[in-house]
């Protein structure tokens, strides 16, 4: 049974609201903003929240409690209503479009209000070697021109070590000389001066998965003092899942610092199984003093290049290498028995769902599932699998159809587990509509709130919230975010959980949540009934 917004709204006593205590202010004064009669949520695992009111001064939150005496130049009447911190995306690709596009359309409208990038071991800095250094290729530089958008949305970003590994090594499947490991380590270290919230990994590309385990724990090393997370897109994800989490924590446990495994799952039914015994390595690591968590996306579906299919060692070098190799009768049959075994692992070709293609001739193959345009072409699967990657440089995006129900639902409910979108910033119209993509970024956060709140009761609200909240704030120092309570910053989102809910769905993404009043960026408004406000976002540089 669908529950009411009244079911939702808990009165407490005053005791309770006293233990929010007012941030400084004159009672009574006119402030930026007052958020009337919500039920707040504060971050924490508070289970049913506490009705009252906020008050937003200043890009801050400077009061929350029953009645507050402040006018605010802009009231929000929430009554019915759940108020709460704006949600982290711990794990996000929002700034592929955030240049073209920096209303964040997708993000703001499903109560997003910070996203992390640098992800999957790729980040907008350093582009250049520490010999060639230049401000412009730093990480340093993109903070600053998130600054200059301005954006929609606060931006933090990790260090990744594929960009650094390329500005050093270039995509060459070798191991690093001590003088590149030395430079590889100065611009982690830049990196990390800067703002850097952590260093990510994506070993399942190139060049991340030209590095071995040695190369991992250097690198990682300098977030030890720091206590910041080694974020890692695993070597594997399917058949050699056990052993990608155990080099995981040997790079946590070699390097001193915490590990976060990214977008955690399960791939190919084969490995279903395995989950229970991952929850143990990482329970094992955590009772040996690794602090090991872990995010998740709501969806049974991934997404990534079509070249993920084909082996690494056959992505070295240049896209024309790679594709050389394709048709190399020394290398064209081992190539081709490896990727139909990989598109056998998750169920078959029909289970790849082309999302993007550069070549106008291949602009109709988007958003259909590979065997249909095989079909439709009159070719075999792996044909057209090659043949789509030859029209676009080996560059085609694909979503896999994987996981798991129980597993996802096990996985979002561990107290270790934080949620992600894994995706980009979306838009009905303009620049950032473009392809086919995954609707994750357009519907995780609203998913989470309408299918495992709501309907499927496996998480409590509170939980959800603090899921999506202050629990990601605190794994990255996001200081004053992820939080309500007096002085933090006025990132705040204000929804009914009787009605949120995603609408992006597999066959059209770009369709927006429904369900959210209103969202506040550092104080101001950014979404209001259906009307966009003022890009009030900014760099979120830690350290």
């Amino acid at each position: 049974m669908t529950a009411t917004r009244r079911e939702f709204v808990v009165t407490t006593s005053s005791a309770a609201l006293a233990a929010c205590a007012p941030f400084f202010r004159r009672r009574g004064a006119e402030v930026d903003v007052v958020i009337r009669g919500g039920t707040v949520f504060d971050g924490s695992l508070m289970a049913s929240g506490i009705e009252g009111d906020v008050a937003l001064d200043g890009g801050r939150v400077i009061a929350i409690g029953r009645r507050l005496a402040e006018s605010g130049r802009l009231e929000v009447d929430a009554r019915g209503l759940a108020v709460s911190p704006g949600f982290i995306d711990v794990h996000s690709h929002g700034d592929n479009t955030l240049f073209a596009d920096p209303n964040a359309e997708s993000m703001i409208r499903q109560g997003v209000t910070t996203v992390v990038v640098g992800q999957d071991g790729s980040s907008r800095g350093p582009r250049t070697a520490a010999d060639e250094d230049s401000d412009r290729d730093s990480l340093r530089a993109f903070f600053d021109a998130v600054d200059q958008l301005p954006s929609a949305i606060n931006v933090a970003s990790m260090v990744g070590l594929g960009t650094v590994r390329g500005a050093v090594i270039g995509n060459e499947n070798r191991e690093a000389t001590p003088a590149e490991m030395e430079k590889m380590v100065a611009l982690v270290e830049r990196a990390l001066v800067d703002g850097a919230c952590g260093v990510s990994t994506g070993l399942e590309y190139t060049p991340g998965a030209f590095a071995p385990l040695s190369e991992l724990i250097t690198l990682s090393a300098p977030l030890a003092r720091r206590r910041l997370p080694y974020s890692t897109h695993m070597r594997n994800e399917d058949d050699t899942l056990l052993e990608s989490i155990d080099e995981s924590i040997a790079v946590a446990r070699g390097a001193g610092c915490p590990l976060q495994i990214a977008h955690l799952k399960t791939q190919g039914p084969r490995n279903w199984s395995k989950l229970d015994t991952v929850f143990s390595k990482v329970a094992d690591a955590r009772a040996a003093g690794i602090d090991a968590a872990f995010d998740r996306y709501p969806y049974l579906a991934y997404q990534t290049g079509l070249s993920n299919l084909f082996p690494v060692w056959a992505r070295d070098g240049k896209p024309e290498d790679f594709l050389r190799r394709i048709d190399d009768p020394a290398t064209a049959t081992r190539i081709r028995a490896y990727a139909e075994e990989k598109a056998a692992l998750i169920g078959g070709w029909h289970n790849v769902q082309i999302s993007s293609v550069s070549a106008a001739d291949d602009k109709a193959a988007e958003g259909m599932r590979l065997d249909d345009v095989a079909r439709a072409r009159g070719m075999a699967n792996y044909e057209t699998a090659v043949a789509l990657l030859k029209a676009n440089r080996a560059s085609v995006g694909m979503v896999g159809f994987a996981m798991s129900e129980e597993n996802l639902e096990r996985i979002l409910t561990h107290p270790q587990a934080m949620v992600c979108s894994d995706g980009g910033s979306l838009a009905e119209s303009g620049p950032a509509r473009v392809g086919h993509p995954h609707p994750r970024g357009a519907g995780s956060f609203a998913r989470v709130l309408a299918r495992y709140v709501r309907e499927r009761k496996v998480l409590s609200l509170g939980a959800a919230i603090h899921k999506m909240s202050a629990l990601s704030a605190q794994r990255l120092h996001l200081q004053g975010r992820g939080v309500l309570r007096a002085g933090a910053f006025g990132d705040v989102v204000v929804f009914d959980p009787a009605t949120v809910a995603d609408t992006a769905t597999f066959a059209n993404p770009f369709q927006y949540a429904v369900g959210v009043k209103a969202v506040f960026v550092n104080g101001a408004m950014a979404f209001l009934d259906g009307q966009r406000g003022a890009r009030t976002g900014r760099a979120v540089r830690v350290g």
